[in-house]
C-alpha cells in the first residue's frame, strides 16, 4: 500500500463511521460498466461541499489492490451489482489530490515535476521486479514501462483537478503544461483502465473545443446519468429529516432547487449541518464567501446587474453557457459569467430551457450579502419594503403599491435602466421579492387563456394567500392592464386553484414618471 498507489481505505472508512452517511455507491456500477471501454476517461465537475472527494475516496477503496474494502461495503447499494465482485480490490489504482501540490505559490513552477516524482517514488515500492527507472524519467514512461512487464493496467482517480485555473488564474503558460501533461498522461495510453477526475470547473477550452476531448463530462449543465450520485435527492433528504425530526419543507426552502437531469438535488453539506445542529442557516459561508460573489456580479456586462435583481426576485434568466472558456478569468459577455456562476454553485441551471435562476435561501442570502457591501444602488433599502408593498396588495391598497413602487424605482435609478417594460418587470420583482416566504417562484409570462400573462405567484401549499396575477403597461393605463387581464382570460390558467386570485395592473409613464396600480379580486364565473 502506498500513497498515491494502491492507497488504503481510511478516508472512505472516516464517511462510514460518521453521524450522517448517505449511500452513494451505486456510481460505482455505473463506473464499472466503462472500464476498459472508450467511455473510460470521465471529468465530474461539481460546486464545493457536493461530495466529489467522498465519491473518489470510495472509488479509491473500492479498486484499489491495497486494501481489503469488503466489510465497507457491506449492505450498501453496489453489495447486490453483478459487477460488485469483479473489481472489488483488483485494480491498480494511482490516486492524488492536485490542491496537495499547490497549497503555495513557491510550488506552482514544479508541481508537475512533484506529482510525477511523488508517483513514480510509489511505483517502484510496488513493482521492483520491474528494476530501477533511469533518474528523470517521465511518469508516462515509467507507466508505460510497468504495463509493458506485467500487462497491468491502472485506475486513475484525480481530485481537484482544475484547481491550477482557480489558484493560478493568471498564469496561463502553466495551465497549458498542465493540460499537455494530463493529455499525454492518458490520450492513446493502453495501460489506462479507467481515469476519474472530479474539479469545480469543467475542462478548459480553447476556442469551442475542449483542450482535452477524451474526457466524457458530467458538469451542473449537463449532469446525465450521474445527477443522483452528487448531492442528495429529495428521497434522501426526506428520509434524513424523518428520522432527525427536522422540518422537511423547512429544509427544503433553504437548500433545495439544484435541478439535474430532472431530479431536484440538495447541497450534501448543508443538509448534513443542518441536520446534525437542528437548524436551518446558511453553511455556505464555511467555504465560499461572499466577496468572492462579488467579484462576478460587479462585473460591468450590460444586463449582468438587470439578471440578477430579475433572479433574487424568482424569475429566471437564459444563459448561452457555450461560449464559456471554462476558467475564472476569461470574461466577454454577461453570459461568460453567468455560466460560471452556475458551476461555482451560486445559481442553477435548468437543461430543458437552459435557464439559471438562484436555487433556494442559503444561495440568496449570500447575493444579499455580497450586494449589501457592493452598494448597489438601494437594492437593499428595496427589497427590505417588499413585505409591506405586499399587505398592500393583499389589502387591495392600489396607491399604496404604486407608492411603494415609486419609492423602490427611486432607490434602484442609478442600478435599472428605466426605458421599457422589461425594466418595470425588474422593479416588480424586487418589489414583490417578500413573495418566497408566501409563493412559489413567480410563473413569467405564463401561457393563459388567448395570450401570457406577465406575472403569476401561486401560494405555496397550505399558506391561505390569494393568488396573484400581474399585468404590467409601459406608456399605458393600470386600469388597461387590468381590463387586458379580463378580456384575455388570463385568469382562466389557474381557475381551478381553490382560493382567491386578485388581478394586479401595474403601470409606469415615462413622461410623469408615476406608476398606478389596480388591484381587483378576480370572480370566478
Amino acid at each position: 500500500m502506498g500513497i498515491y498507489v494502491n492507497p488504503g481505505k481510511a478516508s472512505f472508512q472516516e464517511a462510514i463511521n460518521s453521524e450522517i452517511y448517505v449511500d452513494k455507491s451505486g456510481l460505482i456500477a455505473y463506473i464499472n460498466g466503462v472500464i476498459r471501454t472508450q467511455q473510460k476517461n470521465l471529468c465530474v465537475s461539481r460546486p464545493r461541499r457536493f461530495g466529489k472527494s467522498m465519491a473518489a475516496n470510495m472509488l479509491a477503496a473500492y479498486y484499489s489492490r491495497g486494501c481489503d474494502s469488503s466489510r465497507l461495503f457491506s449492505g450498501l447499494a453496489i453489495e447486490g451489482e453483478e459487477s460488485f465482485p469483479m473489481h472489488l480490490n483488483r485494480h491498480n489504482v494511482i490516486r492524488w489530490d492536485v490542491q496537495r501540490f499547490l497549497e503555495s505559490k513557491s510550488g506552482y513552477d514544479r508541481f508537475i515535476n512533484d506529482i510525477e516524482d511523488m508517483v513514480i517514488r510509489d511505483l517502484k515500492k510496488e513493482f521492483p521486479e520491474c528494476g530501477d527507472f533511469p533518474e528523470g524519467s517521465r511518469l508516462k514512461t515509467v507507466l508505460d514501462e510497468v504495463y509493458g512487464q506485467t500487462g497491468q493496467g491502472f485506475v486513475f482517480i484525480i481530485d481537484e483537478w482544475d484547481c491550477v485555473f482557480r489558484m493560478a488564474k493568471k498564469r496561463e503558460e502553466m495551465q497549458k503544461a498542465y493540460l499537455d501533461f494530463l493529455r499525454g498522461l492518458f490520450k492513446g495510453a493502453e495501460y489506462v483502465d479507467l481515469a476519474y477526475m472530479t474539479g469545480i470547473l469543467p475542462i478548459k477550452k480553447y476556442g469551442e473545443h475542449s483542450a482535452l476531448n477524451i474526457f466524457e463530462e458530467y458538469s451542473m449543465l449537463d449532469s446525465a446519468e450521474l445527477a443522483m450520485f452528487f448531492g442528495f435527492t429529495e428521497e434522501e433528504v426526506h428520509g434524513l429529516c424523518t428520522s432527525t425530526g427536522m422540518d422537511f419543507q423547512d429544509v427544503e426552502r433553504w437548500y433545495d432547487g439544484y435541478l439535474m437531469n430532472g431530479i431536484h438535488i440538495y447541497n450534501p453539506k448543508s443538509v448534513v449541518d443542518a441536520v446534525r445542529r437542528g437548524k436551518c442557516k446558511s453553511y455556505w459561508t464555511g467555504t465560499e464567501t461572499y466577496e468572492a460573489l462579488k467579484v462576478y456580479i460587479d462585473l460591468d456586462f450590460d444586463g449582468l446587474r438587470e439578471a440578477v435583481v430579475g433572479m433574487l426576485g424568482g424569475a429566471r434568466c437564459r444563459v448561452d453557457a457555450t461560449t464559456s472558456q471554462n476558467d475564472m478569468t476569461t470574461f466577454k459577455t454577461k453570459d461568460n459569467v453567468l455560466t460560471l456562476l452556475i458551476h461555482l454553485g451560486y445559481l442553477a441551471y435548468d437543461e430543458d430551457t437552459e435557464e439559471a435562476f438562484i436555487p433556494n435561501q442559503e444561495i440568496a442570502q449570500e447575493y444579499m450579502r455580497a450586494i449589501k457591501v457592493g452598494g448597489w444602488g438601494g437594492l437593499t433599502e428595496a427589497l427590505n419594503c417588499s413585505e409591506e408593498l405586499l399587505r398592500s396588495t393583499w389589502a387591495l391598497d392600489g396607491e399604496a403599491v404604486a407608492a411603494g413602487m415609486s419609492a423602490i424605482h427611486d432607490e434602484t435609478a442609478s442600478l435599472l435602466k428605466y426605458n421599457n417594460e422589461n425594466s418595470l418587470t425588474c422593479t416588480v420583482l424586487m418589489a414583490y421579492y417578500s413573495t418566497k416566504a408566501y409563493y412559489m417562484n413567480p410563473i413569467m409570462e405564463l401561457p393563459s387563456g388567448k395570450d401570457y400573462a406577465d406575472v403569476v405567484y401561486l401560494p405555496k401549499r397550505g399558506i391561505g394567500r390569494p393568488a396573484l396575477v400581474v399585468e404590467l403597461k409601459w406608456n399605458k393605463s393600470a386600469r388597461g392592464a387590468i381590463a387586458q387581464i379580463k378580456d384575455r382570460q388570463y385568469a382562466a390558467w389557474i381557475a381551478d386553484y381553490t382560493g382567491d386570485i386578485l388581478l394586479v395592473g401595474i403601470s409606469y409613464d415615462k413622461k410623469s414618471k408615476e406608476h398606478a396600480c389596480l388591484i381587483e379580486t378576480w370572480r370566478k364565473t
